[in-house]
């Protein structure tokens, strides 16, 4: 299990200072004063990608959410500052920006703060989990409800959120809990415990009583034609895997002068001055310089499909580690994320660890059947419950049938003498005894997910780990 955490986002890239070193040295940060020797320039585009990826991905998931066509919203989106619902789990086969959870209903949106608060209200919820969370547009967790809202004890009180710019002054409803937002839209999602039948419509009840309050409500903002816009197929990572070099730091050069990075980091601004990318100016790359981006983005790529070495590993699982949700001036971690988990919460939301592979290394396949033994001292810490859940190779839900969609501590599990856990994962149910610890998994390659929602400080400390999945 690896816990190393980087001092920085590049740092295990030894060509970079040195690049950098002579950049400051006297390298001229005007794009058509670049040198014609771009060997570097591939070592700072692979960097500055990365760097940029998450500012992208949010920018798109925000246009795909909230753009209108001719005919006003389409089907599953919403204007700014105004809440989507959902009243089911995701279909089957649907593609998602993230493997989506079975065991809430979720509401999101995308909030607006440049014309003033934005208000959210949210009713009182009793005897149920939920959690809220606000992201900015870098993915860093702005505002959680944290761990104390889980279960039973749930707090009953309606709350008040008021999202603001930073540096704005006014007045606020009374007893309302400011949170400055340090760029102009942040995405906001609540999740409501739901055990589906009538107790979902308990719920859409509480999705109904949300309120958000704001000055300005409506469609995304209009777009400078010259900067482009992200095509809309696919996931958000999916229409961002297929822009060529320069339409992506076109759509990140549009970003930022919406959306301005929330630290400030001398490295990053002078790497992308002197590869050529501007708030606000489309990136015109020719020639050798246009070379040296598509291979630097090319390596990029290859560095964002491979897991950081400060990612929690154990048994085959990866999960976020403390940094979760916070992540600093750590780009590399904080673009995996963004990649791998969108929406990313804190550790004290939510862990979620994934495994595609058994004890030797090969592709977990529903035609098989496997054992995961929770020892008695080892149960996922979770204050509030934990599931698993499968999904295909593609992070979709299966087509399970009938059957259940997730397991957990919330079901009747049976349990060994000495207080250990059995779940038995196939496509085929095992009958007898097993049938209630039994997970239902699709006649294919398949991935599965751990959840654990408020989870304890050791599910991301790395003094707990997850058990090996293990072929019979």
């Amino acid at each position: 299990m690896t816990t190393i955490r980087r001092k920085t986002a590049f740092a295990a890239r030894a060509c970079v200072p040195l690049a950098v070193a002579a950049l400051l040295a006297g390298c001229a940060a005007r794009p058509d004063a670049i040198p014609q020797q771009t060997g570097w320039m591939r070592a700072e585009v692979s960097d500055a990608y990365l760097y940029a990826y998450p500012l992208v991905l949010m920018e798109t998931a925000m246009d795909a959410a909230t753009a209108p066509d001719g005919d006003g919203a389409q089907p599953g989106r919403a204007p700014l500052n105004v809440l989507r619902h959902a009243h089911a789990p995701a279909p089957v086969g649907a593609a998602n920006p993230a493997p989506p959870g079975v065991d809430t209903l979720d509401s999101t949106g995308w909030l607006d703060v440049e014309a003033g608060p934005v208000i959210v209200t949210l009713p009182a919820i009793r005897g149920r989990y939920w959690d809220a969370r606000a992201l900015d547009m870098w993915t860093d967790v702005l505002w959680s409800s944290g761990a104390a809202v889980h279960g039973a004890r749930a707090a009953v009180r309606q709350q008040t959120i008021a999202f603001v710019a930073k540096g704005w002054q006014g007045e606020l409803p009374a007893g309302a809990t400011r949170v400055d937002v340090p760029t102009r839209h942040a995405w906001f999602a609540l999740r409501i415990r739901s055990t589906g039948g009538r107790d979902a419509a308990a719920v859409r009840k509480l999705q109904s009583a949300i309120r958000i309050a704001s000055s300005a409500a409506g469609p995304s903002p209009v777009r400078d034609p010259a900067l482009g816009d992200a095509p809309h197929a696919g996931t958000p990572a999916q229409q961002v895997a297929v822009l060529d070099p320069a339409a992506f730091f076109t759509h990140f050069a549009r970003a930022l002068a919406d959306d301005p990075a929330p630290g400030d980091d001398p490295h990053a601004r002078q790497m992308l001055a002197d590869i050529g990318v501007a708030a606000g100016a489309p990136v015109r790359w020719s020639g050798d310089r246009l070379a040296a981006a598509s291979a630097g983005v090319a390596d990029a790529r290859a560095r964002l499909a491979s897991p950081p070495p400060n990612l929690l590993a154990a048994n085959g699982w990866r999960w976020l580690g403390d940094a979760a949700g916070r992540y600093g001036d750590d780009y590399v971690l904080r673009a995996y994320a963004a990649s791998t988990r969108f929406g990313a919460a804190t550790r004290d939301d939510e862990t979620v660890a994934l495994v595609r592979v058994d004890s030797d290394g090969h592709p977990l396949n529903g035609a098989n059947r496997y054992v995961l033994h929770f020892s008695r001292a080892a149960l996922p810490p979770a204050r509030a419950f934990w599931t698993l859940t499968p999904y295909t190779a593609a992070g979709a839900l299966p087509d399970v049938g009938a059957h259940r969609r997730s397991l957990g501590d919330v079901d009747r599990l049976r349990r060994n003498r000495d207080g250990s856990i059995d779940v038995v994962v196939s496509a085929a149910a095992p009958g007898g005894a097993r049938a209630s610890n039994w997970l239902p998994a699709p006649r294919a390659d398949f991935a599965l997910a751990l959840r654990l929602y408020a989870p304890m400080p050791n599910a991301t400390d790395g003094t707990w780990q997850p058990p090996a999945v293990v072929r019979e």
